[in-house]
């Protein structure tokens, strides 16, 4: 058999450097390669893959669901799709939403409805229309999301960029509020930064934004693609200030790890602006996806995904920050979204990565300095300490 590898080398695009690995089975925290060897996934496919993979109880539903019917488009309703965005409403304690397909198309959805209301609502003067956004953000690789990312690599060669966005430092709520101006419409930030290498802002900062916005009449949307639905110890990051965004975006762990299932959920007055034509997606919020979907969420308020985030999360990071190892600058995280910040004069962060998949774990880097670690929710404490034990070993090596 030809290696897989020489095939996606050969045919695919080179938009990705993936480690040396080739996967084919997977089951709860554990996946195979073609070899038959045994990992321990501490990626989750970048916090999509919560619930583990193939979990039964959503393998399941796949199954039935899929032998009635899969895909209708909303030119028609379907019995699945209204439980599911009930569901999201009641949990993100907002009132309307919108289904998508992948975290950029609902990020894209955001940014179309606050500028609508912006226009309609705000009466701010056409093609005004600002969003204020965080430095070192992430929120996917459209045209449009690329024009206000900070990251170089991503918008090399791929200009002209969208207008109508401004930047501020992430974690200053001084700089923010000094960047509003009347003509904007919205802020859009990540709650804790992913990509940027697990960036947890101080306390009170989400707090202090939505204390901004309110008094600016200006939108508060977070992009909980990667910090939602459990994954910092909280069904949503925000809950951890208490607040309510006027919307929030999820993706990723919503699809269970089986498909791309994302939404955006905001206030009745803000989505109630999109009209027949406005806006759109075939395969978004298919009976197939949402009956996954709404499975995926049940089963997380059911198995206490969140409450074992936040334990087991807090009992990683503690342990990990007892290693006190000099060629490690930093370690932050918040429930099982942990990033270890490795000095790149020192060691780079894709050879501790390579040594961890050598030794049985799989993680990945982050801008060359950071090893992300990001379990399934569905891990024990004994898998956790087996893990330590394996980081322990790689360290020395090191």
């Amino acid at each position: 058999m030809t290696d897989p590898r020489l095939l996606e080398e050969r045919y695919g695009a080179r938009n990705y450097h993936p480690l040396p690995v080739i996967l084919s089975k997977g089951k709860g925290i554990w996946v195979y390669d073609i070899h038959g060897k045994k990992y321990m996934d501490l990626l989750s496919a970048y916090s999509a893959i919560s619930h583990g993979h193939c979990h039964p109880r959503l393998l399941k539903v796949l199954q039935n669901q899929s032998q009635n019917i899969c895909v209708t488009s909303r030119a028609f309703f379907n019995e699945k799709l209204g439980p599911l965005l009930k569901k999201l409403c009641e949990l993100s304690h907002l009132d309307k939403a919108l289904p998508m397909n992948s975290g950029a198309e609902a990020v894209e959805t955001a940014i179309k409805a606050a500028r609508r209301w912006g226009y309609t609502v705000k009466k701010i003067p056409e093609n005004k229309a600002e969003i204020i956004v965080a430095k070192n953000n992430f929120h996917g690789r459209t045209t449009a999301i690329i024009s206000f990312s900070s990251e170089q690599d991503y918008k090399k060669g791929f200009g002209p960029f969208l207008q109508g966005f401004v930047e501020v430092p992430y974690s200053s709520a001084e700089a923010l509020e000094k960047a509003i101006t009347p003509n904007t419409c919205a802020v859009l930030l990540e709650p804790m930064q992913g990509e940027a290498g697990i960036i947890i802002p101080p306390p009170g900062y989400l707090k202090k934004i939505s204390e901004i916005c309110k008094k600016n009449n200006v939108l508060l949307i977070l992009d909980e693609i990667q910090t939602g639905l459990c994954r910092t110890g909280k069904m949503f990051a925000f809950e951890h200030e208490n607040i309510v965004p006027d919307g929030v975006i999820i993706g990723k762990a919503l699809g269970g790890g089986i498909l791309p299932v994302s939404a955006f959920v905001t206030r009745t007055e803000v989505m109630d602006l999109f009209t027949p034509g406005s806006h759109g997606s075939t395969f978004g919020g298919s009976p197939l996806s949402a009956a996954v979907a709404l499975e995926a969420l049940l089963i997380m308020e059911e198995d206490h995904y969140a409450e074992n985030s936040q334990k087991l999360g807090e009992y990683l990071l503690s342990e990990l920050k007892k290693r006190n190892l000099p060629f490690i600058r930093d370690i932050r995280g918040k429930g099982l979204w942990i990033g270890v910040d490795f000095d790149p004069a020192k060691v780079s962060a894709r050879k501790v990565c390579e040594k961890l998949m050598e030794k049985g774990i799989l993680a990945k880097e982050t801008h060359q300095t950071v090893v992300r670690i990001a379990p399934p929710l569905i891990i024990t404490k004994e898998e956790v300490d087996l893990a330590l034990s394996i980081w322990d070993d790689v360290m020395l090596t090191l």
